[in-house]
Formats: structure tokens, sequence, C-alpha cells
């Protein structure tokens, strides 16, 4: 099966996504199961050539950049094919072709046998046609080395396009960070498993386009195959359940915002009006007095309560079935205070915005039960880390906040991954960069909140919303700069009734 990137309304993708050592288990157990190495290698090889002939039908000409891994084979067995079909094919080595062992030795075997010409890699040795890279495989960790490191930015300059082997080399197929330099893809050929890396951190910048290819692997094995993440598509969503004729809506759960500190009023309005487009039975906002007027003229049905103390939010939490803390809360006296009162209820909640910055400040306890929602720099704040600590490893970071906090965490950005306490981890590779501005953020917030008073348990809201955000990011980012938050918040809504529709 070979799939394209991006089919987003009919996603043929699998949604199982391993980490380097999985994959080197995995490639084990088909070996073991009857399928030889130098088979898969052979068929890699093929599903890289159709490819690279889709991508580039008026090509003729192909320079291969080669390691000393099963990668290489794959790229000496690439060079056979477009040999045989009378291209222009250099293979440049960065490694000496003695020092091959096992498939990849066959491979180079086969390609001398086929006349390909074969040379070292010398600094500055021209490049040309479509450049294969086939240097490093997905177990690469630690900074790229001398002289790899030259021949990559050799490769990003020269302004040919790139056709990476199963992940651009320098990209790290467990956390998407950049391992110091990588190779810049315009297509990359994925083989057997979709990789963690491919899909967050700097992975979809590095990647380009993604064609992924099973390589006809066994499908039993892949099903009980351990996994680093899986991956939301359209058909593994949670959902919610069809409403009956009699429903009414004290059974969806009231919702109740905190935030909108002077000057930030905006952020708890998206918050409490993206809760309303999500179906949440009842929405309330507690925001400062002088908001309540704008808020009322702009949203009729929420129940709007200018609050000037803690005590007041007291009462109104009490009739509250989820509370969404923190859009616009701001880091004050106030907004302190309604965070504490906050905290003191028992009642499943989502933190975002100033709600995680004050907890990364310390002296609140984050009640049971909750979502946080932090983007880069609110989760480095919680981890006591660099943002680039961070970023260096999403996954790990978006685990270790599930287990420190012991709560369902979303660490926003590109390739958001959702993780709960108890170590599922679940990635959504949808979104625009279009929606790299305000507000979006609290947008999210309120569809978790809503999915919450809806019923979802945390893991299955977080997940549900993100992907509805995402998906809905896309749809409304096609035109380009100028998004605005709320331009979401119908395509989130009718989306959510493609996934779960109200009447079944």
């Amino acid at each position: 099966m070979t799939t394209d990137f991006k089919p987003a309304a009919d996603d043929e993708w699998p949604v199982a996504l391993y980490s380097a050592a999985q994959m080197r288990e995995l490639d084990a157990r088909l070996i073991a199961a009857g399928t030889p190495g130098f088979e898969l290698m052979q068929r890699a090889a093929h599903a890289a050539w159709r490819a690279l002939r889709r991508r580039w039908p008026d090509a003729d000409s192909v320079t291969l950049l080669v390691g000393g891994g099963n990668n290489a084979g794959d790229g000496y067995l690439l060079a056979v094919l477009a040999q045989r079909a009378g291209w222009n094919v250099q293979v440049l080595t960065l490694i000496a072709p003695p020092a091959l062992t096992g498939d990849a030795a066959l491979a180079y075997a086969e390609a001398q046998a086929a006349q390909v010409p074969i040379r070292p890699w010398q600094a500055g040795a021209p490049l040309s046609g479509v450049l294969v890279d086939g240097l490093l495989g997905t177990g690469a960790k630690g900074p790229v080395r001398e002289p790899l490191g030259q021949l990559i930015k050799q490769m990003n300059a020269s302004g040919l396009p790139v056709l990476a082997l199963d992940l651009p080399s320098g990209l790290c197929a467990d956390t998407g960070c950049e391992l110091g330099v990588a190779v810049r893809a315009e297509l990359t050929v994925s083989f057997i498993g979709l990789k963690l890396g491919l899909f967050t951190g700097v992975g979809p910048d590095l990647v380009g386009s993604l064609v992924f290819d099973d390589l006809q692997a066994d499908s039993q094995l892949l099903a009980e195959q351990a996994t680093a993440a899986q991956r939301l598509a359209a058909d593994n969503l949670p959902w919610l359940p069809p409403r009956r004729r009699s429903a009414h809506k004290g059974q969806f759960g009231h919702l109740l915002v905190v935030g909108g500190d002077r000057g930030l009023g905006g952020a708890a309005l998206l918050a409490a009006q993206s809760a309303l487009r999500c179906g949440a039975g009842l929405v309330s906002l507690a925001t400062r007095s002088e908001h309540v007027a704008a808020a009322l003229a702009r949203l009729p049905e929420v129940m709007v309560q200018g609050l000037a103390s803690a005590n007041q939010l007291l009462g109104l939490a009490a009739s509250a079935d989820v509370l969404v803390v923190g859009p616009g809360l701001g880091q004050q006296a106030w907004g302190r205070s309604l965070l504490s009162a906050a905290a003191s209820r028992v009642t499943p909640q989502v933190w975002d915005a100033d709600g995680l910055n004050l907890l990364a400040m310390g002296g609140v306890p984050l009640p049971a039960d909750a979502v946080l929602t932090p983007h880069p720099g609110e989760a480095a704040r919680l981890l006591g880390l660099s943002i680039a600590e961070v970023q260096a490893d999403r996954p790990g970071a978006a685990l270790a906040l599930a287990a420190r906090y012991q709560a369902v965490v979303v660490l926003k950005g590109a390739g958001s991954l959702i993780a709960s306490a108890d170590g599922r981890l679940a990635l959504c590779d949808r979104g625009h960069p279009a929606m790299a501005g305000a507000g979006f953020g609290d947008v999210l917030a309120g569809v978790i909140g809503a999915l919450r008073a809806q019923g979802l348990p945390a893991f299955e809201a977080a997940c549900l919303a993100v992907w509805l955000h995402g998906r809905a990011g896309e749809l409304c980012g096609a035109a380009g700069r100028g998004l605005a938050a709320s331009d979401l918040l119908a395509s989130i809504g009718a989306l959510l009734e493609e996934c779960s529709p109200c009447l079944g």
C-alpha cells in the first residue's frame, strides 16, 4: 500500500507511530517471519523509484548520497533501477563500500554489477539532478558529525530537489528534533511504519511531502508491534453519543470560563463562544465587571458575571460541571485569587494560558482530572527547562508533564501531542501555519471544556478537541494569512457534527 501526503478528508495513513527501537524490532520480526531483509530493501527501492518518477516526471538524472546502513542499501538498489531506465546516475559514498555488511553489501554488489558509477564524496563534488538522501537511518542519535554535516549543508544549499529515504538524515525519528543539521527534503518516502519524529517538532518542515509504503509487511505483525503513539485520524477519534429527541440543556453540562482581566477580555470570550459552538448545555463566564456589557452584546447565550473577588467565584463554580480557567486571566492579584478559588473545586478543569503560568510559579494545587494545554514556552516553565529543551524532545516533555501533574497534557505546536499520566500518547498532524496567531489556544480550551461537559473523559476530550481544532484550521487556513481564531468556530461545529452526529 502506498499513500501520498496529505489526504485530509480521506486519511488512509496508518495511525500507529513508532520509535526507532520499535522499528528495529519490527524489521527483525518481519525477517524472522520469513521476509528476507534484502527483499524488503528491494521493495523499498521500488517504492522510492515510483515516488520519484511521480513527483518529477520530467527528470532524467539522479545523484544518490549514501552512508553505511540499510538506507545506503536502499539507495544502491534505487540507483540500479534508475540506471536500467536510462537515467544519468551517480552514487556518492560517505562510507567506503568495503565497510558495508549484510544486505547493504549485497545491494552495493548489485549496483557494481549494473555498472552504476560509484565514487567517494569529496567536499565540493558536483551534485546534479534529483538528490536522494540515503545517508542516515532511523537509529541516528546525537549531533551529526563531520564530514556528514558538510555534505548535508551542501545538499540544502544546492537548490536541487531532494528525496529522503525513510526520513531526512539528521532528523531524530523519536523526537522530531534536528540533530544539529538535517536534510531539508522536498519528498520523503517512509517504509513499513510511520515514525513519530516525522510529524512533530521540525519534522514537518524537513520531510516536505510524505509518501508511505508498508512494503507489503505482514499486517498481523504490524498490529502486534508496540507503538510510541497513535496518530489521530477521522476514523479513530473519540465520539459523542447521539442525543435523544427529548434531550434538554441540563443533560450536556454547565461549563464555566474563568478569565478576562483588564485588557484581556477577548480571550475568555473566545473560550466561551467555542464551548457554545461545541454543544455545552450551559455556558457561564466569570470575568471583570468591565467586560460584562461587551460579553452580553457578543454572546447573549452566555451567562456573564462580573467578579471583584474570589469569594464570588466560589458560588458560581458550585453549580458548574467543568471549569475552563486561564484565558486572559492575567498574573495579578485578581487572577491569582480566582485561580486559587478554582483549584479548591473538585471539578473537571481545563487550565490554559495564565492558569499555567501561575501553576508554574507554585503555591497552587492542580485539581485532579485536569487537562493542561501548554505551548512550548509554558511547558518549559512548568518543567523548569528551556524552550529549546522542550522542543528537542516534545514527546518526552508531554509525557513528563502528564506524569508530574497527574493530568492530561496537550503540548501545542506542530504535531500537537496529547499525553496522559498512564503513558498514553496521541499525535495530531492536522493544522495550518495561518493558525500562528492570537486566540487559537483560547478556542481550543473552550472546545475541550465543552466535550468534557458532555461526558467525554479527559484524554478522549483532548484528542477529539485537538483534531477538530487542527482540521478546522486547515479548512479555514486555505485562504492563507489573516486567519482569526473566531473564524474556526463554524468549521469546528460542522466537523463535530460529522464525527458525532447529533441525531445519529
